[in-house]
């Protein structure tokens, strides 16, 4: 073995600390003393896009390049993980029992199954036999389900097996409900439906395997990395630490974790005998072992804040202690245990450095230094304010003043994050957006957790061609489709024609509507084809035909089309005739083949990809639409649908969480309020905390996640703009 290899031993080596910065100077360093071969990549696992890009520019400016590294999601790296050793023919790319097959095999199955008693609450939610509802409830089920391959495997297994029952986290069974049967019913009919030799390739099936395998010594069958570092996750299920303790036995594990508190805190929350740890590794605070105290008594030997906010790192840290035994074989040159601790030290002067010592040191409220900050400490600001444009315009000011009075912050320094991103969108455009880079008052910023059908103009025009069976056309909407370049372009057209041909559909009086065909099918044929497309264009087209002269047919010649530009009115009339061939041809049920076929066919009509941003957009949207395709024939599914099915299945794929959208820029970035945000901003500024906004209460179906917990905590915030440098 050589120095390099020697260096790289295998194990698991967990890092505790408040603060990323210190985090991420440790990770580096290990980095530096211990390199890979110069052909291999670091791999990193985060759990955010914002974390991603954070640590590809920390990594940049630290290490002088960010290059070989593989910055990956950590449920996706697993099931590499699963492959590399359990080898490639017994785990395949894609399971049977993963969500997307799981949804168009639920799609195919309901329907056959609803006439059991068991699936009565199935039958009730379905009874208007629409797809597009069935296919809400198969994805939501698929969903679920596959919660429950990571959360409750045990469950399923029971299920598999004829138990409907429950067990417990104490191990104590209880019988299943009677209106909740249909749960187990429904997970062994999948079961049958899948071929006999994929029935065992489910994730949990294949993560027992992948444990049994690692813990019996034996070689990996594929090809597993050498090194890799899980950064900046806050939570992650038993099922993921189970995995990653298993794999340290092959490969070197470095796990980052923030933790804001030096102590152990995993007590300081109701029903903590059963979360009581066999290992901590925090050591209590002044010897006081919270899970021995009156639950009455907790709260006077606890930091308020962290008992209340901290209900998921706190079972997250306990989970982690279950693994961090394995770190204990590890030894650096002095024969020590390679377990580190990053934690800042003193009380700090200002009120937010106060607040986070505390937090750190798990003070309660009568242990906390009387000291005021100094007057002029700004490190925490409320602001109330009467409106979201009123937050903002509150916010735009605060900044200038900031950026004013401490020349080292800079725009890409600040985060700003809401409870809901589409609520505030228009006021940022509106107040940020409203000067020119030459103004002193401008602040670049950048809008993160838009998703691109909302904001991609290629997009936006095909969700609405997909939409046209209920759309009126009015005037205003097919002229925005005309101000898409793609489509415009794919019909002649360039943005200096549309002054032009926007005086002419105007002047000739269309107001909406294609043809009377197309009014008829809104229940509106009572208005005839008076002031529609189809009139607009034939009086263009006769008007260049002869001009402002006597009416024909009952249609009055609009004049003002002549010249060199007459080919405009081309090429509105090849639009207008585009949307009605293709509103006919949507209108018909289709298998998804033919959709498939239909959709690509559609693409070609309406846009042309000569752009370099609109020919990466239509390739994704054909490998989005070849994934659906792939998916609906690996779960058998060949009902004709209709065109709603084709779009929600299409385009949703989009949706989709990677890495790869920008989310750091070089201004100020605004972003949706949720956990994994853990990226150290110099300034964070919270707008939109209205009690019954923040914190999100997110609906629960009942009759279906019964089960299921929200993660808010139940926290009431006043309606305030808060700034905390």
């Amino acid at each position: 073995m050589s120095p390099m290899d020697a260096s790289l031993s295998p194990g698991l080596i967990v890092l505790h600390g408040n603060q990323l910065e210190m985090l991420r100077s440790a990770v580096f360093q290990w980095l530096r003393d211990h390199p890979l071969g110069a052909l291999e990549s670091e791999v990193f696992l985060v759990q955010s896009n914002g974390v991603a890009e954070w640590l590809k520019i920390a990594l940049a400016e630290e290490l002088g390049v960010c290059a070989a590294t593989r910055v990956a999601l950590p449920a996706r790296f697993l099931w590499e993980t699963y492959r590399g050793m359990l080898g490639h023919e017994q785990v395949p790319t894609i399971s049977a029992f993963d969500k997307g097959p799981l949804t168009w095999r639920l799609m195919r199955l309901l329907p056959t199954l609803l006439a059991d008693p068991v699936f009565a609450p199935l039958r009730h939610f379905l009874a208007d036999g629409a797809p597009e509802r069935r296919l809400q409830l198969a994805e939501r089920l698929a969903d679920l389900y596959d919660q429950y391959q990571v959360y409750r495997a045990d469950w399923l297994d029971d299920w598999a097996h004829g138990r409907d029952q429950l067990r417990k986290a104490s191990g104590e069974a209880l019988a299943l409900n009677g209106e909740q049967l249909w749960q187990a019913q429904l997970w062994r009919a999948v079961i049958a439906d899948v071929d006999p030799e994929q029935r065992e390739l489910g994730r949990a099936t294949i993560h027992t395997e992948f444990v049994r395998a690692a813990a019996a010594g034996e070689a990996p069958l594929g090809q597993l990395p050498r090194r890799i570092v899980i950064f900046g996750v806050s939570a992650l299920p038993f099922q993921t630490l189970q995995a990653l303790a298993a794999l340290s036995g092959y490969t070197q594990v470095l796990l980052a974790v923030p933790n804001p508190c030096q102590f152990y805190w995993g007590d300081i929350i109701e029903g903590r005998e059963l979360l009581r740890a066999a290992h901590k590794r925090q050591p209590p605070r002044n010897g006081h072992d919270l899970g021995a105290l009156p639950l009455e008594q907790l709260h006077a030997h606890s930091h308020p804040l962290l008992a209340s906010w901290g209900r998921q790192g706190r079972d997250f840290i306990r989970l982690l202690d279950e693994f961090d035994t394995a770190s204990a074989s590890l030894k650096d040159g002095a024969g020590q245990a390679l377990r580190v601790d990053l934690f800042s030290d003193g009380a700090g002067r200002t009120l937010l450095e106060q607040i986070q010592a505390a937090v750190r040191d798990l003070l309660p409220l009568a242990e906390h230094p009387g000291v005021p900050p100094p007057a002029s400490d700004r490190s925490v600001e409320f602001h109330v304010a009467h409106s979201v444009q009123r937050e903002v315009e509150v916010l735009h000011d605060q900044l200038l003043a900031m950026l004013a009075a401490d020349r080292s912050l800079r725009p890409r320094d600040v985060v700003v994050m809401v409870p809901d991103i589409d609520t505030f969108t228009a006021a940022i455009h509106a107040v940020f957006a409203q000067y020119r880079r030459s103004d002193a008052r401008y602040i670049p910023f950048e809008i993160g957790d838009v998703n691109d059908r909302s904001v991609n103009p290629l997009l936006v025009a095909l969700e609405w061609l997909l939409r046209q069976a209920q759309q009126r056309c009015r005037q205003s909407e097919v002229r925005d489709l005309l101000d898409v370049p793609a489509l415009a372009s794919r019909f002649g057209l360039d943005g200096d024609d549309m002054a032009t041909l926007g005086l002419w559909i105007e002047g000739v009086g269309v107001r909406w509507g294609l043809d009377p065909a197309h009014r008829s099918g809104l229940g509106l044929g009572a208005a005839g084809e008076q002031n529609s497309w189809l009139f607009g264009v034939r009086r263009m087209l006769l008007g260049y035909a002869s001009g402002a002269g006597a009416a024909f047919g009952g249609i009055e010649p609009y004049g003002e089309v002549g010249g060199l530009d007459a080919a405009l009115a081309g090429s509105l009339a090849q639009l207008v005739a585009a949307l009605l061939h293709w509103r006919a041809v949507l209108a018909q049920e289709r298998t998804p083949a033919e959709w498939g076929g239909q959709a690509r066919a559609l693409l070609a009509a309406f846009f042309d990809g000569s752009e370099e941003g609109d020919r990466l957009t239509l390739a994704q949207l054909d490998e989005a639409l070849g994934r659906w395709l792939d998916t609906c024939d690996n779960a058998g599914f060949v009902e004709a649908v209709p065109l709603a099915v084709l779009r929600e299945a299409w385009l949703s794929l989009l949706d989709e969480p990677t890495l790869n959208h920008q989310f750091v820029s070089g201004g100020v970035t605004f972003c949706t309020l949720m956990p994994m945000r853990a990226v150290p901003f110099r300034v964070v500024c919270l707008l939109g905390m209205n009690d019954g906004d923040f914190p999100r209460r997110a609906p629960r179906p009942t009759s279906i996640c019964w089960h299921w917990q929200a993660w808010h905590a139940p926290v009431t915030a006043r309606a305030a703009t808060t700034t905390a440098t």
